[in-house]
This record gives structure tokens, C-alpha cells and sequence, in this order.
């Protein structure tokens, strides 16, 4: 199984989706960010981290607010937002790292 820093440094471009279960907002978001999965299989890859079973992940992302989506290209973190976000916004995002 891969680990996350192996899929972060991976040649395809990540989103990474910041949640907990208790979360409104994120629970808004999850179908948003599952339907984003499946359009941009293939080209990007799509995370979802529970921060409340990853606390190591969310102190090393320094993470204060759920939801935090974050894109990362090879390895390095190149997008950051919080909040509830359209798709397409985060789609138009990801697409810049294809």
C-alpha cells in the first residue's frame, strides 16, 4: 500500500481533502469531492484525510479549519484553501498540474 508521501511525490497532481466526520461544511462537501474523483481519474489523484484519526497530518499541514483542500505536484504543496468550494473552482485548480 502506498503511503501518503508516496503519493504526494507521485507524477499525477493530488487534492487533498482536510476533514472531520463532525463537520458540517465537510460533510457538504464530500459528494463534491467525490464526484471530482471520478472526473479527474486518470489525470489527478484524490485524497480524503480525517484529521481526527491523521492528527500527525494535520499538525505537519499546520491544518486549523475543516474542510482544507490542498494540492500538492510532486511533492511540493502548490494550492491551499478552506471552506466550502465548488467544484469547479477546485476542478480549474487541479487541471493547472495535469
Amino acid at each position: 500500500m502506498e503511503t501518503f508521501e508516496e503519493i504526494i511525490k507521485g507524477e499525477k497532481p493530488v487534492l487533498v481533502d482536510f476533514f472531520a466526520t463532525w463537520c458540517g461544511p465537510c460533510k457538504a462537501m464530500s459528494p463534491v469531492v467525490d464526484a471530482l474523483g471520478k472526473e479527474v481519474q486518470g489525470k489527478a489523484r484524490v485524497l480524503k484525510i480525517d484529521i481526527d484519526k491523521n492528527e500527525p497530518f494535520a499538525m505537519q499541514y499546520r491544518i486549523q479549519s475543516v474542510p482544507t483542500f490542498m494540492i500538492f505536484s510532486k511533492g511540493e504543496s502548490v494550492w491551499r484553501a478552506s471552506g466550502v468550494i465548488d467544484k469547479a473552482t477546485l476542478l480549474s485548480e487541479l487541471e493547472k498540474y495535469y
